[in-house]
């Protein structure tokens, strides 16, 4: 198996990775973030809280671990855009953390509140509301805003090369369109961050998940390959002949 193939499968197994931590991771946080008891259900539940925070660091080894596995493919095409790859990426997944060390925050606030038995709670709900709020916009900067920019990146590439079926990359390219439209409009208070309108990143879900299989049973197109191994080759020939 080539290089290229065992990073494509690579990417397969890490796509689904960070899929999988960041629902589960979700699911989890749901006693701390969406309980109106949350000071008392938090601390109550902390294991469970921990472990959503766990998967999602998790999500941020994978979301890193995909763009530092695709920028030596990526680069081949345009390095320029493989750079830009690789940083919205990591911003990706610096927001992501942020959003953690909210809620183990929150999970602090929540364990020292049930612990002091205090009886006037706003001083607590105050921090509350504003930890919740922190990873509310690391949810949206992160997941949508990021993910928008850095999908239709790869997915462009992906298409100009025919490293996966076009259907498919067209599909990223459509998907992360409508992801960062809906960034948008939850940045400016246009719909609510959890709304109907949430269908829009239905689309980028369902690349991912698609890429993941193919990238796993598949791999990156033989022919394309050899494009970019073409492409890398009259590059290096055309800056030789630069510097002599």
């Amino acid at each position: 198996m080539s290089s290229n193939q065992k990073a494509a499968k690579i990417v397969g197994v890490l796509f689904l990775l960070a899929a999988l931590s960041a629902v589960i991771g979700l699911l989890l946080y749901d006693p701390i973030l969406n309980s109106s008891d949350y000071l008392i259900k938090g601390s109550e539940n902390a294991n469970q809280v921990t472990l959503g925070a766990l998967l999602e660091l998790i999500l941020v080894v994978s979301v890193i671990g995909t763009a530092t596995t695709m920028f030596p493919i990526l680069r081949k095409y345009n390095e320029t855009i493989a750079l830009w790859h690789v940083y919205f990426r990591f911003l990706e997944a610096v927001i992501i953390t942020i959003g953690v060390i909210s809620v183990l925050s929150l999970l602090t606030l929540s364990q020292n509140f049930v612990t002091a038995g205090v009886a006037d709670a706003s001083s607590y709900q105050a921090s509350g509301t504003l930890l919740k709020a922190i990873h509310d916009w690391t949810f949206m900067l992160g997941p949508l805003f990021m993910l928008g920019i850095n999908t239709i990146m790869y997915s462009y590439i992906f298409y100009k090369l025919k490293l996966v079926p076009r259907p498919l990359s067209i599909l990223g390219m459509s998907g992360a369109v409508m992801v960062f439209i809906n960034a948008l409009l939850v940045l400016f208070g246009v719909v609510e961050q959890l709304s109907a309108w949430g269908i829009m990143a239905l689309p980028i879900a369902a690349f991912e998940m698609i890429l993941a299989v193919w990238l796993l049973v598949k791999g990156f197109n033989e022919s394309a390959l050899s494009s970019l191994s073409k492409i890398e080759n009259d590059n290096r020939f055309a800056h030789a002949g630069r510097l002599h």
